[in-house]
């Protein structure tokens, strides 16, 4: 992709999707965690033959199978089917692929992603008579579960990196109608842009950048001597009064609706927290992105067995933030209630 260049967004919706492209194909789900659960249910619901491709002893079958969904091996799923939607994680994923999908492939099957990442780094190089597809909800699993049940839906990316039937882009927007997202909107994108910016939000704003800007307020107040309770409120609870303004009505839209004093320290001290040296260091972590440098990190760190990521882990949910968080929620039990646990919805991985 040009750097700097602005594409203009392809939307699509309802009325863009031809809902019979799918009808008759029959279609694995590799996976049944957040997103393998709510695809293949949505899918179900929506009229779509769908089956639930599982590793030997996962601990989804059961859930699965209670869902009303047929439940297969990996192999068989994939050699039954003609649409294999890989929803593990993107560390298995080479591995499954090669062992279970690859030798099941036909010419007019397709291949679908709801990530970018083993394509973009090479680690899956579909056969060229393979349709290879992303159709990726924007929104956690049961999120794309419930609002399609409400009658809404989780808006999709939607992108085709090699249409060898000359219908691959037609086949996602009815696979993303069929889950929903064509009711919110279908975004057409390409594999590389979702991948890095998916990677790169994930990893400077909406969980590294915000997890450490959360903690670092939280200790910064805790090590002037203000109680925990009190900093945990101001530097974690209210954030989500600020997001969801932010997320409704914008950046703008929030800083009418907070006062003036708050509004006049945003302004001019939000530069300085996030100053020229943090946007270097975002520029350098895209960087380690786009280079491959940081799937190279993950994959050779999972297929060491993680122990940075177990020892990093472990020690955030040690962390005092987490231990006073945990006792301040249990005094306020609304704010769990009536929430199904994703945990409960779905399995693992697969």
């Amino acid at each position: 992709m040009t750097e700097g260049k602005r594409l203009v967004a392809n939307i699509y919706y309802e009325k863009d999707a031809d809902r019979s492209v799918i009808a008759n194909r029959k279609v694995a789900i590799i996976g049944y965690g957040s997103q393998g659960h709510a695809h293949a249910l949505n899918l179900k619901d929506s009229g779509i033959d769908v089956r639930i491709g599982l590793r030997e002893g996962s601990s989804s079958r059961e859930k699965a199978t209670a869902a009303g969904l047929k439940v297969a091996s990996i192999a068989e799923a994939s050699a039954e089917a003609d649409l294999i939607m890989i929803l593990a994680p993107d560390t298995e994923q080479k591995a499954i692929y090669e062992r279970d999908i690859a030798p099941g492939l036909d010419d007019g099957d397709a291949l679908f992603f709801a990530h970018g990442f083993n394509i973009r780094f090479g680690r899956i190089v579909p056969p060229a008579g393979v349709d290879v597809v992303m159709v990726a909800p924007k929104g956690p699993g049961h999120l794309v579960r419930r609002t399609y049940e409400e009658g809404g839906g989780v808006p999709c990316l939607l992108a085709v990196e090699q249409d060898a039937t000359g219908k691959a882009k037609q086949l996602g927007l009815a696979y993303a109608d069929a889950i929903g997202g064509a009711r919110a909107g279908v975004i057409e994108t390409t594999f590389t842009e979702e991948c890095e910016t998916d990677l790169f939000g994930e990893q400077v704003v909406l969980c590294g950048g915000t997890t450490a800007l959360v903690q670092a307020g939280f200790q910064t107040l805790v090590d002037a001597g203000y109680q925990p309770e009190i900093a945990y409120f101001e530097c974690l609870h209210e954030l989500k009064l600020i997001v969801d303004l932010m997320y409704e009505q914008g950046i703008s839209g929030m800083r009418y609706s907070i006062s003036d004093t708050a509004e006049y320290g945003d302004l001019t001290r939000g530069p300085r927290v996030i100053n020229d040296a943090v946007k270097a260091e975002m520029r350098v972590i895209l960087e380690e992105i786009r280079s491959g440098k940081f799937a190279e990190e993950w994959i050779a760190e999972s297929e060491a067995g993680r122990p940075n990521f177990l020892a990093l882990e472990a020690a955030g949910k040690e962390a005092q933030i987490e231990k006073v968080g945990e006792q301040l929620r249990a005094m306020m039990p609304w704010i769990s209630a009536g929430k199904t646990r994703v945990q409960d919805a779905s399995g693992g991985q697969g």
